[in-house]
Parts: C-alpha cells; sequence; structure tokens
C-alpha cells in the first residue's frame, strides 16, 4: 500500500490497522518519515513500513525491486470494479488524497485502476481508509490468503510482537544508516552545515534525525 498525499493526517493509523487485517505485507510512506498513530490501536506494531522521499522512488521500488504491478484507486473511465478481481499477481494500491483523489501525476505511475461501486444516492465518494480495506479484503479474498484463527469473537493478536522504534515514526534502513554516517562524517570534515539542515528536513526534524543517528552510529 503507497500512502502519500494523505491529508488528514491520523487516518494512517486506522489505515495500518486495516493492512495488518487483511495480510499487506509492507506499507509505503511517502514524504515525511512521521506518522499518526491515532486509529490503529497498536496495530502499527505488525506493520512493516518503508520510506521514500519521493513517490517516484517509491513506484521504482515497488515495479523494479519488489515486482509489483501498482493499482490506482480512483472513479476512472479505465477503471474494473474491484469485486471482479482484475489482479494478476504481486500488487501495491496506490491510494488517493481525501479530497482530490489521485493526482495526475500518481495516476501517469499507475498500471490499472479499479474502484468501488457505490449504490446509494448521499455521498461520492468513501473514506479513504473505509476504500482501502474494502479493497484489500476484496485483493485478500482473490490471493486466497489463509483467516486468521480466532477467539471466540475475536481474532487472536500476535503477542510476540514488541515495539523495537519510536512510535510513530519510520526507522531508517542499514542502508540509509550507513550513508547517513558517511554523510555525516563528509559534513563533519568539511564545517558545512547545509548537510545538517538537509538531514532534519529529510527526517521530520531533530528528533528524525537523531534516531536515524542512534539507530546504527552511536558512539561515532
Amino acid at each position: 500500500v503507497i500512502v502519500y498525499n494523505v491529508s488528514k493526517k491520523h487516518n494512517v493509523g486506522t489505515l495500518l490497522r486495516s493492512c495488518t487485517a487483511f495480510g499487506v505485507k509492507e506499507v509505503c510512506l511517502v514524504g515525511s518519515r512521521n506518522y499518526n498513530t491515532f486509529g490503529s490501536h497498536g496495530a502499527d506494531v505488525h506493520v512493516q513500513l518503508r520510506h521514500f522521499p519521493t513517490i517516484e522512488a517509491c513506484c521504482s521500488y515497488l515495479k523494479e525491486t519488489a515486482g509489483c504491478q501498482i493499482v490506482g484507486v480512483e472513479i476512472d473511465a479505465s477503471a474494473k470494479p474491484v469485486q471482479k478481481h482484475p489482479f494478476t499477481g504481486n500488487t501495491a494500491f496506490m491510494l488517493g488524497n481525501e479530497g482530490q483523489g489521485l493526482s495526475g501525476k500518481q495516476m501517469r505511475m499507475c498500471d490499472s485502476f479499479v474502484y468501488i461501486p457505490q449504490h446509494g444516492a448521499g455521498t461520492a465518494s468513501l473514506n479513504v481508509t473505509v476504500a482501502a480495506s474494502i479493497i484489500l479484503h476484496q485483493f485478500a479474498i482473490w490471493a486466497q490468503y489463509p483467516e486468521r484463527q480466532r477467539d471466540g469473537a475475536k481474532y487472536v493478536v500476535d503477542g510476540n510482537k514488541q515495539r523495537t522504534t519510536g512510535r510513530g515514526v519510520v526507522p531508517p534502513t542499514a542502508e540509509e544508516r550507513e550513508l547517513l554516517i558517511q554523510q555525516r562524517r563528509t559534513a563533519a570534515a568539511d564545517g558545512s552545515d547545509e548537510w545538517l539542515l538537509e538531514q532534519m528536513q529529510q527526517h521530520g526534524g531533530v528528533d528524525g534525525l537523531l534516531q536515524a543517528v542512534a539507530g546504527g552510529d552511536e558512539g561515532q
């Protein structure tokens, strides 16, 4: 699932809850590393998140490395109804903005589109998290994911998953940490502060940058 240009930040936490319920492998967060966990009810611990600075970098990774088709969720003339299960394999769903839907740039990066048919006259579209939940449930049915075991009226939650990073921030990968270390050393040798300002912006401020450094560069 690609999370980009979602204006109401509290929607991200609720979206993560749906992602873990329907077996999403990875959530790609584009832009800031920070996100709001409100509504996740702890489900964010069970979802793998990956950060990308731009939507272009995100789509490149999904297509070239993860081998995914990028399917936009949009009411478009070329879109197919999701209940028809027009899927062919590994799929990444591109979600739109709550008000305007997918931007032109996002749509150009999609390989195809799906939409959710509506049957009532009271709303022009669905909330992004509601739409995502319906789409992900339909994909899980098509992919024949095994149903999670139940305990009474609830599904069993994996109690072994523990929070190992700060809440509401995507931690850097090992490769990103190593690059950060090298850049910091170069900046220190050059006496330049431009690197620090750039990294603060990329990591969502001082706290994000400190977490990135502390994650794999203690004592340097």
